[in-house]
């Protein structure tokens, strides 16, 4: 499908059409970005999205724990 870029104030954009729109499930915010010279348009995700699940996921595996072991830095030996 071809679309023509217009002119938003100082910058240019792409009208999507609707069905498009609805097939992907964009809403108001997207996320962009640029993979081998184009430019891809995502669902925008709520930062951490799908982490809650990770963990219990891992949990329930016996792999819940810290991934490496604690570094002590000078606070930690020192009083505040």
């Amino acid at each position: 499908m071809k679309a023509r870029l217009v002119q938003i104030g100082n910058s240019r954009g792409v009208r999507l059409p609707k069905p498009l729109i609805e097939e992907v499930g964009l809403s108001d915010e997207v996320e962009l970005r640029v993979r081998e010279g184009a430019i891809v348009i995502l669902p925008a995700r709520a930062p951490r999205d799908g982490w809650a699940a990770a963990a219990q996921a891992l949990h329930e595996q016996g792999e819940g724990g810290l991934l490496d072991s604690p570094t002590l830095t000078r606070f930690d030996e020192e009083d505040w």
